[in-house]
């Protein structure tokens, strides 16, 4: 057993000793992706892997690469994540490392790669835009701030927040994170997140092989925390695969190894 696979099997023997869900995850599947540096998102037949400026779209079935998108001559410097919904591939796109930090979502024809739309959020008081979900008719929406050399000016991690829009972006309200999750984060923030099947918020953050699943409180103003699942993903954009209907598979990356990491949480 290498050192790092023993450490993950100490992870989860003592699992209860460090509040974290020792439930089974299957045997993680890697595909060798060059560009696998930021994100990965899902549909039916594909995933997308998600670089700064680059977004590749392979098949499913034989992992090959069908097409690619280059969006250095735009000015796409920094693509965080992305998700499909019905037919369309969007994209957290931020300004990130500069500052005063500056967010959009580019918008593509999944199907062709063609960038069809844009939203722009400029410069919010959330912080950076990471990632981006839908659920019952409504998006939420993942901003990071950090700590360091990267914070804004007087911010840190705390910062980071979690917030609903309508369809057509207008703001509803917004939650912070708890304190342990904070402390997870940092000194990065919170890079990815996905609705589940079960209604919760499973989300990841920058460099740590976990996913911290949440749910919006029934009062007040800060996430509720449920579990920490052990993963072979080490944090950035994530996406779960909505055509699977009686399995939860989380699609995500490990950017040091260059890879798409596929994943089934039990």
């Amino acid at each position: 057993m290498s050192l790092k696979g023993f450490f993950y099997t100490v992870i989860l023997t003592f699992a209860g000793v460090y509040g974290v869900d020792a439930q089974d995850v299957a045997e993680s599947r890697k595909i060798k992706v060059q560009e696998a540096k930021q994100a990965v998102a899902v549909d039916k037949d594909h995933f997308y892997v998600i670089n700064n400026s680059t977004i590749q779209k392979y098949t499913k079935k034989e992992n090959k690469l069908v097409l690619s998108w280059d969006g250095t001559r735009e000015g796409i410097k920094h693509l965080n994540s992305g998700v499909v919904i019905k037919g369309k591939l969007y994209c957290a796109n931020s300004n990130f490392p500069e500052l005063p930090m500056a967010s959009a979502v580019e918008i593509f024809d999944a199907q062709t790669l063609k960038h069809i739309g844009n939203h722009s959020f400029g410069i919010n008081n959330h912080g950076s835009l990471t990632w981006l979900d839908q659920k019952d008719g409504f998006w939420y929406i993942g901003f990071a701030h950090y700590a360091g050399k990267e914070a804004s000016e007087g911010r840190d991690v705390r910062w980071t927040s979690f917030a609903k829009y309508t369809k057509d972006w207008v703001e509803v309200e917004s939650w912070v994170f708890p304190k342990n999750i904070i402390n997870a984060f940092s000194p990065r923030s919170n890079s990815g997140g996905a609705w589940g099947k079960d209604g919760l918020l499973y989300l990841t953050g920058h460099d740590h092989p976990e996913l911290y699943v949440m749910k919006i409180p029934s009062s007040g103003y800060t996430l509720e925390y449920i579990k920490t699942i052990p993963v072979q993903i080490p944090g950035q954009g994530i996406a779960i695969d909505r055509s699977i209907k009686d399995r939860m598979v989380v699609y995500g990356i490990n950017r040091a190894e260059s890879t798409v990491v596929v994943e089934e949480i039990k």
